[in-house]
């Protein structure tokens, strides 16, 4: 073996270890919050000690931002290309609806990390967030004002329209629980995800589209 093929396969290795703690970082962040989350018991339930853990994440705060970081990679990258204006605005609202549903389903430990972090004012991540999340929010909502004008979609507040659908999909991964609890269930099915995604969609969709034709 060559030496750096050695090298290589050290560098992959290593990447494999630092997103499986991240992994298993995520959902102890979800269930504990980020002061009651210890280095120590983030390594425990990963059958490693504290101090090989943290050859990988020196900090607390290092493997928090981590975290932070891989939710926004996974999120943003759903996210990044539906904004285009040239589509029709209602697939692009019905695949964005989609989009963060999906995200809830099947990453709920990263949303809700995500929105405690946020909650509790972005303090360690604000400046990530600023730079990554609001430009794109703001490049949607152009998009969304530029359909506006064109008369291809009613005359809404952009901006509040993304932040309703916010609220309607990433609360079925950050509330959860106390949607269960009300169902009477352990948790949510694929089935309940499929029936808020047509719910919210038809909301969004009879908003901003009856009312541009009644404009019209």
């Amino acid at each position: 073996m060559t030496t750096k093929t050695a090298a290589s396969r050290r560098v992959l290795n290593r990447d494999r270890l630092e997103a499986e703690i991240a992994t298993e970082a995520v959902r102890v962040f979800a269930e504990c919050g980020y002061e009651g989350t210890s280095i120590a018991t983030i390594a425990e339930s990963l059958g490693m000690s504290k101090q090989n853990l943290m050859y990988y994440f020196p900090t607390k705060q290092a493997l928090y931002e981590r975290v932070l970081d891989d939710v926004l990679d996974e999120w943003l990258a759903r996210m990044a290309s539906l904004a285009d204006p040239e589509q029709d605005p209602r697939e692009v609202l019905r695949a964005y609806i989609q989009a963060k549903l999906k995200f809830s389903r099947e990453h709920p430990y990263a949303s809700r990390v995500y929105a405690m972090e946020v909650i509790g004012g972005a303090q360690l991540y604000g400046a990530q967030i600023r730079e990554r999340v609001v430009p794109l929010v703001r490049k949607d909502i152009e998009c969304f004002e530029r359909w506006i004008a064109e008369g291809r979609m009613a005359p809404v507040n952009a901006t509040h329209l993304l932040f309703a659908i916010w609220a309607m999909t990433q609360s079925y991964a950050d509330f959860e629980a106390q949607m269960a609890l009300v169902l009477d269930r352990k948790a949510l099915t694929r089935k309940d995800f499929d029936e808020a995604e047509q719910l919210i969609t038809a909301m969004v969709l009879a908003t901003v589209t009856q009312s541009a034709a009644t404009e019209a």
